[in-house]
């Protein structure tokens, strides 16, 4: 458990210490995805 725990505690630290490096490439797909669906509108 304690293992468990120590390992929880590490990999909130790689998501505190990078969280803009995950953010970028999540916020860039959801800008394509959404300029996509506008481009695909018909008027």
């Amino acid at each position: 458990m304690h293992t468990l725990h120590n390992g929880y505690r590490g990999l909130s630290l790689l998501v505190d210490v990078n969280w803009e490096r995950l953010m970028y490439p999540a916020m860039i797909a959801m800008a394509l995805a959404a300029g996509a669906f506008v481009g695909s509108l018909q008027y």
